[in-house]
């Protein structure tokens, strides 16, 4: 990327109107660039490469290669979500790609946070360039890279997430059209675009995903109570009018147990512990005021629901002192 800097000339992106004239001119741009040959992309079904998979499917059809990698720490339901909205509905020239007992065979037995992050991430560049290189005729990679992104890689806060250096590797040059949007113009050119809105306006998810909220060594049984007690909490949240209010919110399952009761016999299983924040530049957060009674109901869901569960803890630390995610 040669020009880091946002143009001038670029209006700030808030309506349909100004949405569907960014469209328009990446669509121009994207064509100019890539011609007749393809593009490959990494979907992850997050907000930004969604967008970025639409937007691509619109400018230039069948040569977008949109590679799905289920790493077995997705959220219930997501996968499937990603397969019937760009397979199903936008016709996209999807490979689904299940490495679920890959990841959590290499995972079997880590304990420590950052080990399990660089074990998920190397594994799936792995993936993903065995992936690259099945295909033929493809000369770009597709990156839903946006402005914060180059902001902080500048100001060396993070390294600037190419897939792994797979560009030079493969000899791939970038195709970024998000990249000088900020995220809430990136939801308003995915409502543009036709995604759904539990897509557009998804949460924020930690690149391991479900693997950092299994805390400790994973295990599947353990990995399962995670997304089991998450699901039952995303839709209490939905039912109650608090997703799209509560920036953020998850379950996590640590790696012990406690002793309970259930049908008058003495259980001995783990807890799961809600997380609720509020947050503007995720630096620092308050904790949601969920209502009592519906965390009694969340709760009473969970105990019944999830297998392996005898308690239900709500997180009232805020950040600082504690981080959003647990690991």
């Amino acid at each position: 990327m040669q020009n880091n800097k946002r143009p001038e000339s670029l209006a700030r992106i808030t309506t349909a109107a100004a949405a569907e004239k960014f469209i328009n001119e990446q669509i121009a741009e994207v064509r100019a660039q890539v011609g007749d040959k393809k593009v490959l992309l990494a979907l992850s079904g997050g907000v930004d490469s969604s967008v970025v998979a639409a937007l691509l499917i619109k400018a230039i059809g069948k040569q977008l290669v949109c590679v799905h990698v289920n790493h077995g720490l997705l959220r219930q339901g997501e996968p499937e979500q990603v397969v019937e909205v760009f397979k199903g509905q936008m016709d996209a020239n999807l490979v689904y790609v299940d490495a679920a007992d890959r990841f959590l065979d290499k995972l079997k037995g880590v304990a420590d946070p950052e080990t399990k992050r660089k074990i998920i991430g190397a594994e799936f560049i792995e993936v993903f360039k065995e992936e690259a290189l099945k295909l033929e005729g493809v000369k770009f990679l597709a990156q839903g890279t946006i402005y914060p992104d180059i902001i902080e890689s500048e100001k060396g806060v993070k390294a600037h997430h190419n897939v792994g250096g797979l560009p030079e590797q493969l000899g791939f040059e970038l195709v970024e059209p998000l990249k000088f949007l900020y995220k809430d113009e990136v939801r308003v050119v995915g409502d543009a675009l036709g995604l759904p809105a539990n897509m557009v306006y998804r949460q924020p998810f930690p690149g391991p995903g479900l693997g950092v909220r299994c805390l400790g060594a994973i295990t599947r049984d353990r990995l399962e109570c995670v997304r089991k007690s998450d699901a039952v909490l995303r839709e209490e949240f939905a039912k109650n009018g608090l997703e799209g209010k509560v920036w953020q919110y998850f379950t996590v399952v640590p790696d012990f147990k406690s002793v309970g009761v259930r049908d008058g016999k003495r259980t001995f299983a783990w807890p799961v512990i809600i997380r609720a924040v509020n947050t503007k530049d995720a630096m620092t957060a308050t904790v949601e005021d969920v209502p009592f009674e519906l965390l009694q109901h969340i709760t009473a869901r969970i105990t019944a629901e999830v297998e392996g569960v005898n308690r239900v803890l709500y997180d009232l630390t805020p950040k600082p002192v504690g981080t959003i995610e647990w690991e």
